[in-house]
């Protein structure tokens, strides 16, 4: 006589597991991720003073020598000529978050094949809410780092209104999960930490220099069309400019668009380099060559 399997066998342990994966559950594995990140970068203090050296000798320095050359006529978003100390604030910001998106990337290389990620990368969450999580804390570090930065720059005449601190928080925001996006990609290309430096150079340097962060691309565009048009294409130039225009309460839709797009766009990528069944990471046999 045939006895009916008992519900009660497999229940708790069944309870358990989605248990873990339900709203609460998502919420305490995003906070952790997040947390952990702020945590180190309040404890690498020198991670901190080195990301406002690279912007603020750019604003001290060079700013100063091209003063009385590199001026700007009255283009939006500004409504009067401005100095090039004060044209270059929104471009030096967003280098600022285009460095970190890559320093965090780089953290994230070594931590998919020693650190915590490589633990967290088989719990049960989906890898696009670990990847999510490790995004989101990069861009809060990037955004606290460009407000200190905008306030010390307050200190150079600078000219920002008030209210244009409050109206970039969101235009930090997008630029910066789409700069940490991009960066999140780069991450899954490269297998050993050493290798990352390289990668970082070849995309930092083009991505900052042909954009519209230290020279309007009305004079690019004077002096070589085809500069200009990469210029356009780069989406380093939409990050600046989205930047640019909420520091002085206007918006810009094409930037904002384009910033979007394009952060959108790498993430997806992302998680299906991430992903051990189909990415990149499967096919080299998954975080330090043992499978996913």
């Amino acid at each position: 006589m045939s006895q009916a399997p008992s519900p009660t066998l497999a229940g708790p342990e069944t309870h358990a597991v989605r248990g873990r994966l339900d709203a609460t559950g998502y919420l305490i594995c995003f906070l952790g991720i997040v947390r952990r990140e702020l945590l180190r970068f309040f404890n690498q203090k020198e991670r901190f003073f080195s990301a406002l050296v690279r912007p603020l000798v750019w604003l001290f320095i060079f700013a100063a020598g091209f003063r009385n050359t590199l001026g700007l006529s009255i283009t939006p978003p500004y409504e009067t000529y401005v100095l090039y100390e004060v044209y270059v604030v929104p471009g030096l910001a967003a280098m600022i978050q285009l460095f970190n998106g890559m320093q965090s990337s780089l953290s994230m290389v070594y931590d998919r094949e020693v650190g915590s990620m490589r633990v967290l990368l088989t719990s049960p969450y989906p890898r696009w809410s670990l990847l999510f999580a490790k995004l989101a804390a990069g861009v809060a570090v990037s955004i606290i780092q460009a407000y200190v930065f905008l306030a010390v720059a307050a200190f150079w005449e600078t000219d920002i209104p008030l209210i244009g601190y409050l109206a970039a928080l969101p235009a930090f925001l997008a630029s910066g999960m789409m700069l940490g996006a991009i960066g999140l990609f780069l991450s899954s290309l490269v297998r050993q930490l050493e290798n990352f430096a390289s990668v970082m150079n070849f995309v930092i340097f083009p991505m900052f220099f042909a954009s519209s962060a230290l020279y309007p691309l009305w004079r690019v565009n004077e002096s070589s069309a085809t500069l200009y048009w990469i210029c356009q294409a780069n989406p380093f130039t939409h990050a600046v400019e989205l930047i640019r225009f909420a520091l002085y309460g206007a918006f810009n839709p094409v930037s904002c668009a384009v910033v979007l797009g394009t952060g959108i766009l790498f993430f997806v990528l992302a998680v299906i380099a991430y992903d051990p069944g189909r990415g990149l990471l499967a096919r080299r046999g998954g975080p330090a060559g043992e499978a996913a």
